[in-house]
């Protein structure tokens, strides 16, 4: 009868308005970045900030209940870690380039955010979303921009490579159309591959031959491809090597 005698029910609606706060900020972080088609989206972050809250809800109702010392703060400490762990998951690593950096930090953001809430600083895990969204929407045009800023030739060779992501079943054409559209801007496609993105599309990745190119122009080219069918998304990056 222990669980009859710890059962509290002003306790019990603390906790449900803990973990709604952490579903409910961790769904919205994860849209965005489900919307964006990254490999941690709405499930992902919606569990992790969840799962952060449920423990330093935990960690705050046994130290009612017991005593002893801050079971919250050092709770808090173990998520921060753990997430640390699953986070490094997310990171790949495929030659010089590295991916999945900003998922994980979107994770460990998300745990922020659910051990804001089940702490019961509801306040302040509002503002952890906020912040972990706009990181993740406003500073990605000014990413942008300076990515495409002209890069000094003299110190580095900048690489500029087109990404496009369509379904699958229209891959074959999708390439073939891509390489048409590009050479026709006078972007020759130096080096292309293709591999499987997510269950049922697959990304093409095509690297120019241009030591330099026209943002705008190139911009046009990605609007063109965009109104592919099968294609869902088309952009450009650029990357130098010292």
């Amino acid at each position: 009868m222990q669980a009859l005698q710890q059962f509290s029910a002003p306790a019990l609606l603390n906790t449900l308005v803990s973990l709604a706060t952490a579903f409910a900020l961790g769904g919205v972080i994860g849209f965005e970045r489900q919307v964006r088609q990254r490999t941690a989206g709405l499930r992902t972050n919606t569990l992790v900030a969840v799962g952060a809250a449920i423990f330093v809800a935990l960690g705050n109702r046994l130290f009612e209940i017991h005593g002893g010392t801050q079971g919250a703060v050092h709770v808090v400490a173990y998520v921060v870690s753990g997430i640390g762990f699953l986070g490094a998951g997310a990171i790949m690593k495929e030659g010089a380039n590295v991916t999945g950096l900003n998922t994980a930090a979107t994770l460990w953001g998300s745990g922020a955010v659910g051990a804001c809430a089940g702490a019961g600083l509801i306040g302040e895990a509002v503002l952890a979303a906020l912040f972990v969204l706009a990181s993740n929407t406003l500073l990605r045009p000014v990413v942008n921009r300076i990515n495409r800023r002209p890069v000094n030739e003299e110190a580095s060779e900048a690489t500029y490579t087109v990404y496009v992501i369509c379904r699958r079943d229209a891959q074959a054409d999708a390439r073939e159309s891509v390489l048409g559209l590009l050479e026709a801007a006078s972007y020759p496609v130096r080096e292309i591959d293709q591999h499987a993105f997510g269950p049922q599309d697959a990304e093409i990745e095509a690297t120019l031959y241009a030591t330099a190119v026209n943002g705008e122009e190139l911009d046009k080219v990605m609007q063109q491809i965009e109104a592919l069918p099968g294609v869902t998304q088309a952009f450009w990056n650029t990357s130098t090597d010292e």
